[in-house]
């Protein structure tokens, strides 16, 4: 079979080219060595199809690229988005405990233990004075303070809890964040399926939806199947239908049993039921019992209750009829101080309501320990993880440099080569017939 005397030119030409090819998307690489959520990408290089020469056999024909590869691991994409998830909850959940161990202002001199030991102290003061009009104002003026500081604390927590249901609202609403992630990501769905099907390879499409992923996984609980095609299907919390499916977006989202991420956390810190109604529900424990020790050692000697708690909307206060004038710091007779001294030795008791605060103010501190040394841990193991995802994925400029090298090397041959081959053909050409010359 004849071949064309063209063929070497043809065959440097496609090494030109592949070259070129591998150049640029080296070029790329380094370009986006700092864009977040960029995979390299590698130019795959293979050997074109041997032309047929008997009797020698085979002849090579040149190389071209077939692919732009992206480098990307999945099964540690799966082992990222599962810790993120949890860096987002436990980050969600330290910020709204804080805020609450912030609401405490324990310990120190604005607290309400600082509070309860000032009321007590105030009863021993007239338990020493009990005909003190001065002990009597001191003692009313500081039982206003103590009530104002549980009143403030529980709503404090209910703030927390309310700004965490807020800030939930406006992530999952309509425009939100999550709704505009779904529908980005039902978007790229479409635009990588077009791509694919005419044969091209939208890698940075796909690093798009990758990134985009990894936000969500912050925020919940994802699970991402494979429709083909491009296409993928993600749902959200456990949800039992999709968010997005394909190019098409659930809007409202599903219910989520278990949504995990920042959404779990603020649903938790949010909930009638969850980790801040339940302080709050501790601290309603603490002013019930410290109203009914108080009552039952004063009313019998007053004849009225000194503290009234109303559980509806989780309130203390002193009885109206209590003034610093008909105060009781005993029975009425003159000097006795049984009543003030009964009250003050409330103060430590076993079973006392000081005890019940001290409780509540370990189980916050406890719980926001937990959840920052969770995150921590969290946050230890998605580097972790991120660090063996950039060791795939991410670019080395070091590395890159080294292939810009290899790859003007190449080029710089595949000219050489079409140089020579041109000289060839030039003196075959205009040389050849040419007697003496």
């Amino acid at each position: 079979m004849p071949i064309s005397t063209f063929m070497g030119l043809h065959t440097s030409l496609r090494g030109l080219l592949a070259e070129q090819r591998a150049l640029d998307v080296t070029s790329h690489n380094i370009a986006n060595a700092s864009t977040p959520g960029y995979s390299r990408q590698q130019a795959q290089m293979q050997a074109t199809n041997a032309l047929v020469v008997p009797p020698a056999g085979l002849l090579g024909t040149g190389v071209d690229v077939v692919a732009y590869t992206r480098i990307r691991d999945s099964f540690l994409d799966l082992q990222f988005r599962a810790q993120n998830m949890q860096v987002g909850n436990g980050t969600a959940r330290a910020d709204t405990l804080g805020q609450a161990e912030l609401r405490l202002s324990e310990p120190g001199d604005n607290g309400i233990a600082a509070r309860l030991n000032s009321f007590s102290s105030k009863w021993s003061d007239l338990a020493n004075a009990p005909e003190s009009g001065a002990a009597r104002g001191a003692l009313i003026e500081d039982a206003k303070t103590l009530v104002a500081s549980i009143n403030a604390l529980d709503e404090g927590l209910a703030t927390v809890a309310t700004q965490a249901g807020q800030e939930l609202s406006q992530m999952t609403a309509s425009g939100g964040e999550l709704d505009g992630m779904a529908r980005e990501l039902a978007g790229l769905n479409g635009a990588i399926s077009d791509s694919q099907r005419v044969g091209a390879q939208p890698n940075d499409l796909l690093d798009r939806r990758d990134l985009l992923l990894d936000k969500l996984s912050n925020m919940a609980q994802v699970s991402v199947a494979d429709n083909g095609a491009g296409s993928i299907r993600v749902t959200v919390g456990g949800a039992s239908a999709p968010l997005v499916d394909g190019t098409n977006v659930t809007w409202p989202p599903p219910a989520m049993p278990t949504p995990g991420g920042k959404m779990g956390a603020l649903i938790d810190a949010s909930s009638s039921t969850g980790t801040l109604a339940s302080f709050r529900t501790d601290l309603a424990a603490f002013a019930q019992a410290l109203t009914t020790q108080v009552n039952a050692i004063y009313n019998p000697v007053a004849g009225m209750d000194f503290f009234t708690y109303d559980a509806s909307i989780s309130r203390l206060s002193i009885d109206p009829g209590v003034t610093a004038a008909n105060l009781r710091a005993g029975t009425g007779a003159t000097g006795d101080n049984s009543t003030a001294r009964a009250i003050a030795q409330l103060s430590g008791s076993t079973g006392g309501a000081d005890g019940l605060y001290s409780q509540l103010v370990t189980r916050i501190g406890s719980e926001v320990a937990d959840a920052k040394r969770t995150t921590i841990n969290a946050t230890a193991l998605s580097g972790s993880i991120e660090d063996r995802r950039q060791s795939a994925a991410g670019v080395s400029l070091d590395e890159e440099m080294t292939n810009l090298i290899r790859f003007q090397r190449g080029y710089q041959a595949a000219a050489r080569a079409m140089t020579t081959t041109d000289t060839i053909l030039d003196t075959l050409i205009n040389r050849t017939g040419r007697v003496g010359l």
